[in-house]
């Protein structure tokens, strides 16, 4: 019975706190205000913008190719024998001077030759002489006997001398007069003679002079073929000299790249005598030529020589050669090495600067449109004329005006008409009129 009585009593305790717990539940539900409903409004979006600059540029276009000597002399010998001599620096990649004796064939033989001319030369000099004054005497003889035929005739015609004694004087007139026409006949043959022999003279002088090889120019050892006492027959290639004071590179360029160059120079007559130099003069070709070494780019200033004679069906691309004077005197050594052979480099083509442009970003262009932000901010699609794009710029040719602004970020999606919040890209606004003032 006290046991019940107990678990009665504590279940009445239990009772007040829960009603204490409902009555505050009440109490704050009661005093707490309902939830404000904030008005929606219209969503914008934030944008990189630039204003669109006017600018002067030059045109440019770039290609690449491999560096080359202007001149390559092949040293062929023009005699046979016995390489009896090689300049001790005679070695790929060794710089020799104009003049210098390079290889020596065995002169011996064209040495005979050359002194077995000039003897025979002076023999017929000789019986030249010999014969001209074997000639005086025969006509001197031959003066005689007619005098003597013409006094025996007048006898024969007196009765006082026979006619056998005057046809022995005149076979004797006629012997003088057929070593006459012989020793003249000799003499006549003589220059002939003469010119034949000049010229065994000449070409044997002349062997003999191909027997010493010099260095036509300052040159660049390469493709060394020969050894000392080595036999070598006329015509063998024997080394390759290349030149030094002038390099020329011919470089691949595409033919959108080099119609941007003769933009605004339609319609000029060119003589086709002259066309590398009038192209040259027209568009005033400034060609730089680059060097990537890693940590930092070497240039050199460089002159247009020629445009090649075809175009390449596969890449598109046509040669532009251009060549850089006194290569190695504009060594800077850790800066700026030679162009040497084979070195594959860039070639930059910049033209006059033509007319003002409006450039925007190359990357603010899609699929020929713009994004314009308007004067109430919101967005505008405008589709634009591309005359042509040059590194990372657009060159604008219609449909948008200078000062408009251009979103330059990513926006997608992008809706026109849609609400959007600028700011102005002061770095990349600058970056596109640099373009005018570096060109």
């Amino acid at each position: 019975m006290n046991f019940s009585r107990l678990i009665h009593s504590r279940k009445l305790m239990i009772l007040p706190p829960i009603a204490i717990g409902v009555l505050v539940l009440l109490f704050m539900v009661a005093g707490k205000q309902p939830p404000v409903q904030a008005e929606r409004g219209e969503p914008t979006r934030t944008v990189r913008v630039i204003e669109v600059p006017l600018v002067e540029l030059a045109p440019m276009a770039e290609g690449y190719g491999q560096v080359q000597p202007a001149r390559i002399w092949a040293a062929v010998s023009q005699v046979a024998g016995r390489v009896t001599y090689i300049h001790p620096k005679l070695r790929d990649g060794e710089i020799l001077p104009e003049g210098t004796e390079l290889v020596h064939i065995d002169p011996k033989d064209y040495e005979l030759a050359h002194a077995q001319a000039q003897a025979e030369l002076a023999e017929l000099n000789a019986q030249e002489k010999n014969a001209r004054a074997s000639l005086d005497i025969e006509k001197r003889n031959l003066t005689l006997a007619k005098n003597e035929l013409e006094r025996i005739q007048k006898l024969v015609n007196k009765g006082t001398a026979s006619q056998s004694k005057a046809d022995e004087t005149e076979r004797a007139m006629l012997s003088y007069s057929a070593s006459v026409q012989n020793l003249q006949n000799t003499l006549a043959l003589v220059p002939s003679q003469r010119s034949v022999l000049e010229a065994r003279l000449a070409l044997a002088a002349r062997d003999l002079e191909h027997t010493v090889i010099h260095a036509p120019y300052d040159m660049r050892v390469a493709s060394l073929k020969v050894e000392a006492d080595q036999y070598v027959p006329v015509g063998q290639n024997l080394f390759e000299g290349d030149a030094v004071d002038r390099v020329e590179i011919k470089a691949q360029v595409a033919m959108s790249s080099l119609r941007r160059l003769f933009i605004g120079r339609q319609g000029m007559q060119l003589n086709i005598q002259r066309i590398s130099e009038e192209f040259a003069e027209m568009i005033a070709l400034d060609p730089v030529v680059r060097l990537d070494l890693g940590n930092h780019v070497a240039e050199w200033e460089a002159e247009f020589v020629r445009f090649s004679d075809t175009v390449d069906p596969e890449t598109r691309t046509m040669g532009v050669v251009v060549a850089v004077d006194d290569p190695f005197d504009k060594v800077i050594p850790g800066y700026k090495p030679p162009l040497s052979k084979g070195m594959f480099v860039n070639v930059v083509l910049s033209g006059k600067q033509s007319m003002q442009r409006v450039l925007v970003p190359r990357s603010a262009v899609r699929a020929n449109t713009v994004y314009v932000v308007d004067e109430n901010n919101r967005l505008r699609r405008r589709p634009v004329k591309i005359l042509f794009s040059q590194d990372d710029i657009s060159v604008i040719d219609e449909g948008l005006e200078p000062g408009e602004r251009v979103v330059v970020s990513d926006l997608v999606p992008a809706v026109d008409g849609m609400l959007l919040q600028v700011q102005l890209d002061e770095d990349l606004n600058q970056s596109l009129i640099a373009h005018g003032q570096d060109s």
